[in-house]
């Protein structure tokens, strides 16, 4: 299906471009005029995203983030995509407080959070050669 509308952003992983790019997310789901928790929970799902990106893909390194979001009909769809280690066990990752740095004290609950505020998310990781998670929501028009 052809998207109503499409942006693409990229930016450097630096810890410090998560709340820009889940700004940049947000303001273009806004033309489809979500609730106030519609749009928090689309924040939080792509700030969990990039973060993952950032922490896990790239480590020690400085790497480029990709986010596409696409509008079709009243979905938006949303890709982060990173080329860094990738994630050798994806059904691994995705169980509740697995964590592959724990050195670092997170919570392993990233996926969690997007499959919670998101109606889809699937995970595409190839060794060594990055990840993409690509999240979509339906924005419920009636109010």
């Amino acid at each position: 299906m052809k998207a109503d509308n499409e942006m693409k952003l990229e930016f450097l992983s630096k810890s410090q471009n998560e709340s820009f790019a889940r700004s940049v997310v947000a303001a273009f789901a806004a033309q489809l005029d979500p609730t106030i928790e519609e749009l928090a929970e689309i924040k939080t799902a792509v700030s969990e995203a990039v973060t993952n990106a950032i922490i896990h893909g790239y480590s020690r390194e400085i790497g480029i983030v990709v986010i596409v979001s696409r509008i079709i009909s009243n979905r938006v769809e949303i890709e982060v995509k990173d080329f860094g280690v990738g994630i050798s066990d994806i059904e691994l990752a995705r169980q509740p407080l697995y964590t592959s740095k724990p050195e670092l004290e997170r919570s392993g609950m990233g996926f969690t959070v997007m499959e919670t505020f998101m109606d889809k998310v699937e995970v595409e990781s190839k060794t060594g050669e990055g990840t993409t998670i690509y999240m979509t929501k339906t924005i419920m028009t009636v109010r």
